[in-house]
């Protein structure tokens, strides 16, 4: 993917196809310096993640919920987007359905 200029993904059709599998977390772009990912979440299943090496933000695509950074709880919803820097004890709670779009920079493979 690197190599070209330019990598179309469908963020929408991954979206639907994690909730169709009742969530998680699926890579739609990966090059040096950048992952972009889809995750969702949906109640009652916990966020899982742990701290994360990279700096990342969150788009909400749909839904509403809370992260909670370091013992801050930030509530967000639909097109609201939150800054975590890398290694922050972070966490999304208080959602029912919830999916985002996740942008991380640093080192990773094409």
């Amino acid at each position: 993917m690197a190599d070209t200029p330019a990598h179309p993904f469908d963020v929408d059709a991954t979206r639907v196809a994690l909730l169709e599998r009742g969530g998680g977390y699926e890579v739609v772009h990966s090059s040096p310096g950048l992952e972009i990912g889809v995750y969702v979440l949906v109640a009652p299943e916990p966020d899982r993640q742990q701290p994360h090496d990279e700096d990342e933000v969150y788009v909400v695509l749909e839904g509403s919920g809370v992260l909670e950074v370091e013992g801050a709880a930030t509530p967000l919803s639909e097109g609201m987007a939150l800054f975590v820097a890398a290694g922050a004890e972070h966490r999304f709670t208080s959602y029912e359905q919830l999916a985002l779009l996740v942008v991380f920079n640093g080192p990773h493979s094409g």
